[in-house]
């Protein structure tokens, strides 16, 4: 009833998300979006006198919020796959001693995926916490989902954004130890999560079929999208997400970006991420969409004229 307060504890909610996952309502803690879920983390582990660890290009969130939250921020550089070079990590880990290291697994923007080995280095490594930031977990190959029981300071972090497309309920949530699930519940205002979005995300668990139905056509469509680029002038790497990054040869992104909107098709311009110049991203959508995609785009890069106004 919208006249009482919401289950502080959001109990209903957090025993069904477990369920999800195969993890007691202990271990799970719920926020508004995955966003509040990180503030969450960082209020209670990081703070002045700490730091964070992330690689970049990364999520721009991990860097800021730590920001937000006085964290000193330590930065380190991808390898030339955008993956993470497994011994510099590590060398910087026990060298810098960072109390949060921000894994984002598959990687956004650029789509890749960390390897299990990598991941369990770091957390075998790591004195603080490790975050796995999993919101395209469902596209990808594998999820850390399981090391939470076997190395108890990694936390997984999920949304009901991507694979739920529930991007307009903020919903997210940590799945982790019992005690830093009650780190994040300490750390939250009462009553964070109103009613109408527990009841909205219990709601959404009961599709789950239909979920795995929506993504597995995803993840088909993403190998024709791949497959198309890779036909064309452009450079092109492997995702693991519901996007796929590309860089046009020997044209300004910019132009590229204003072709397609030009003929109705938009994505995302990543031109302006630190090793991602002239790099664009394109999220994944219907196979009619994504075929006006590709046709778009090969007219652009065969040098079609402008089409002027929006169709």
């Amino acid at each position: 009833m919208p006249n009482r307060y919401p289950d502080r504890d959001a109990s209903g909610l957090r025993t069904a998300i477990g369920r999800e996952h195969g993890v007691g309502p202990r271990a799970v803690f719920c926020a508004n979006g995955s966003n509040e879920v990180l503030q969450c983390l960082l209020l209670a582990y990081g703070g002045p006198g700490r730091s964070a660890l992330v690689f970049e290009p990364t999520y721009a969130l991990h860097s800021h919020i730590a920001r937000l939250t006085s964290t000193k921020t330590l930065s380190a550089s991808r390898g030339e796959d955008f993956g993470i070079d497994r011994d510099s990590a590590l060398a910087l880990i026990e060298t810098e001693s960072p109390d949060v290291v921000f894994v984002c697994s598959p990687n956004n923007p650029t789509g890749n995926c960390e390897t299990r080995e990598t991941v369990e280095a770091i957390a075998a490594a790591s004195e603080g916490l490790v975050v796995v930031d999993e919101a395209y977990a469902q596209f990808s190959r594998w999820s850390a989902v399981d090391l939470i029981t076997v190395h108890a300071n990694v936390a997984v972090v999920r949304t009901f954004s991507k694979t739920w497309a529930l991007a307009g309920l903020r919903l997210g949530y940590v799945l982790a130890a019992p005690d830093v699930v009650a780190a994040c519940s300490s750390a939250a205002l009462p009553y964070h999560l109103d009613a109408f979005k527990q009841v909205a995300g219990l709601a959404a668990l009961r599709y789950g079929a239909e979920m795995k139905a929506r993504v597995a056509r995803l993840v088909e469509q993403r190998g024709r999208i791949e497959a198309g680029l890779a036909a064309l002038p452009v450079d092109v790497w492997p995702s693991d997400a519901n996007f796929v990054l590309f860089r046009p040869r020997g044209r300004d992104a910019a132009e590229v970006w204003q072709g397609l909107v030009e003929r109705s098709v938009l994505v995302r311009d990543v031109s302006g991420f630190a090793r991602l110049e002239g790099c664009l991203r394109v999220s994944i959508g219907t196979a009619e969409e994504n075929g006006r995609f590709l046709a778009a785009l090969g007219e652009i890069l065969a040098g079609g004229p402008s089409v002027g106004s929006v169709r």
